[in-house]
């Protein structure tokens, strides 16, 4: 039998632990009569599974009779990928057919006689959404991993045009905290501020004690053991279950140096190079403490910060999914081991 767990981002894994509850609040909201929100941004730590939510909910409408679904990349010129990929659905080129919409300038489609080519790839793609709602269709649209462009903040922009005139579109984007935060602090796109934001959280320690437990057939105490190293971090989940799969005979502890490997090399470097020198000193005085959780009064005496200086960082830290108030005046490193990388980064001065 093949390896159940994996090293991959993005790709549902075999071995997966659903966020049932927040995905179905979603999927209940996208699909109700009147939804909350016609637009959720994904956000949190790398390797928090935000692309494998996204997709699950995307793969969910997708079954469903009613519901268009189609991912774009951020990379790509945006209106005129949903336009193409639009048009490559047979049901739905008929609509387009039907309608004697003429695209043919884009390259989508024929020439229609008599009736003079759409222009505007923007007001090409509201008719194309004004079909779909005349045919009692809806469309989401996926985006992973979100940047800020001028070719995403004209599609945001659109975006919220066609919701402002009823038009049945719906979106879904992930991205880090900073992504995110640069996005909706553009004058022009105060639009997201008022999406739907969803902070993926650890997962649940019992799913993965249990998921532990029945793969390997371990111990309640070795499950445990094994559920408590990852802290309820997906890809540290996939990364132990990984490792042991393919060293079933080694004990727990002789695979902590390839597991702290795997973290570092894969998410903790990258989270570590897009810190700024304060976060990163925020983070080193956590060291001086024998445990993760560290009161926050403690924090700003070594740091010599004011409380509104430190709660700066303690926000923008806990956005990036680094840290989380554990409790009323304490914060706790969050990620698995990321003490160990804290040490290292100290000890040689990275």
């Amino acid at each position: 039998m093949a390896n159940p767990f994996t090293l991959g981002f993005g790709k549902k894994p075999l071995t997966y632990i659903d966020r049932t509850a927040q995905t179905t609040t979603i999927i209940e909201d996208l699909t109700s009569d009147n939804p909350s929100s016609q637009s959720y941004i994904f956000t949190g730590v790398r390797g928090v599974g935000k692309t494998v939510m996204m997709n699950e909910i995307v793969r969910h409408l997708n079954q469903k009779s009613d519901w268009i679904t189609i991912k774009l990349n951020p990379n790509r010129p945006l209106f005129e990928s949903l336009a193409a990929k639009l048009y490559e659905i047979p049901e739905i080129s008929a609509l387009f057919h039907k309608a004697k919409l003429n695209l043919s300038i884009f390259g989508l489609g024929v020439d229609v006689e008599n009736v003079p080519p759409v222009v505007s790839i923007e007001f090409a793609l509201e008719k194309m959404l004004l079909q779909l709602k005349e045919n009692n269709k809806k469309l989401l649209i996926a985006i992973d991993e979100v940047t800020k462009s001028d070719n995403l903040k004209a599609f945001v922009s659109s975006f919220q045009l066609w919701i402002s005139d009823d038009l049945p579109v719906f979106l879904l984007m992930t991205g880090l905290y900073e992504n995110i935060s640069l996005l909706q602090d553009d004058s022009s796109l105060t639009f997201l501020h008022r999406s739907k934001k969803e902070y993926l959280s650890p997962l649940n320690y019992l799913f993965i004690t249990k998921s532990y437990k029945e793969i390997f057939d371990l111990s309640d105490e070795e499950a445990i053991e094994m559920s408590r190293l990852t802290r309820g971090f997906p890809f540290a989940f996939q990364v132990l279950g990984y490792l042991k799969w393919n060293e079933k005979e080694k004990a727990l502890v002789e695979l902590l140096d390839a597991f702290d490997d795997y973290l570092q090399e894969y998410v903790y470097n990258k989270i570590w190079s897009e810190l700024s020198d304060l976060d990163r000193d925020v983070l080193k005085a956590f060291l001086d403490s024998p445990r993760n959780e560290v009161p926050v009064s403690q924090l700003r005496d070594q740091l010599e910060f004011s409380a509104n200086k430190f709660s700066v960082y303690r926000e923008r830290l806990i956005r990036k999914g680094v840290v989380h108030p554990s409790k009323r005046g304490y914060l706790e490193l969050t990620l698995p081991r990321f003490r160990d990388f804290l040490k290292h980064m100290t000890l040689y001065d990275f």
